[in-house]
């Protein structure tokens, strides 16, 4: 049996992604097809895709850009097929915006950027992804766009202080949304707070602050392999039935 294929997004700025998250994927059984959105490039037939994950970008998913617009129809075609979807940053912005209306997303007045303690609600210790976080979770966080709470089709998962949209799920579509950064190691980020360190400053960031809180953030990444798994048994089950 073929491994079942993820359509793997990128959308920022280079086809290329600093974290492992790929191989991750890869590691739980899954086939990674990466294409670069940015770049203006979109898979010919969504239908061979058993899930899709969309990465992180500089730009606003309210933004009027084509390739923005073009992965706005293809979350919603993804939705009307049934086919699991997982965002991260940008990602999890650009579900909201296409799933629950372009207004969802808004440009903050002052940038979060810290490891932090979600907490977590009740809905997450039922929900398929999140089961495994337990009361709290720690992750990176560095946005100044954010996801509106007030949606009646979005099921919040976890919240911060100063964001209560960390992480939600649609209520409908198999669509889930994580504000922060699971996927990256405590090596990755190290390395990623000095590479980025002049926008992370302007953000009002403390390099040496990130880089003493520095975490690989496991718990967190539960959500990461639960989807890979998700989207594995569906593959077999699909096969299961056209047996």
């Amino acid at each position: 049996m073929s491994r079942p294929r993820l359509l793997y997004l990128l959308n920022g700025t280079t086809r290329t992604t600093a974290s492992r998250l790929p191989d991750l994927f890869g590691d739980e059984g899954l086939a990674v097809d990466m294409l670069w959105a940015y770049g203006g490039e979109f898979p010919e037939d969504l239908g061979v895709y058993d899930g899709i994950f969309l990465s992180g970008s500089p730009h606003g998913a309210y933004e009027t850009i084509d390739w923005i617009e073009r992965e706005h129809d293809l979350i919603r075609d993804a939705a009307a097929r049934d086919i699991p979807m997982l965002g991260i940053c940008f990602g999890h912005q650009i579900l909201a915006s296409a799933l629950c209306g372009r207004d969802q997303v808004f440009r903050r007045t002052s940038c979060e950027v810290a490891y932090k303690w979600l907490s977590t609600t009740p809905a997450a210790g039922r929900d398929r992804l999140a089961a495994e976080l337990g009361p709290e979770v720690y992750m990176f966080v560095w946005h100044n766009d954010e996801v509106r709470a007030g949606h009646p089709d979005m099921e919040i998962l976890a919240s911060s202080d100063l964001c209560p949209n960390q992480i939600w799920r649609h209520a409908r579509y198999r669509a889930w949304g994580i504000q922060g950064h699971p996927e990256v190691t405590r090596a990755e980020a190290v390395a990623w707070f000095e590479q980025s360190r002049a926008r992370l400053e302007d953000d009002g960031a403390v390099i040496a602050e990130l880089q003493a809180s520095a975490d690989d953030a496991l718990p967190a990444k539960t959500m990461l392999t639960r989807f890979a798994r998700l989207v594995a048994d569906d593959a077999a089950g699909a096969a299961r039935r056209s047996a």
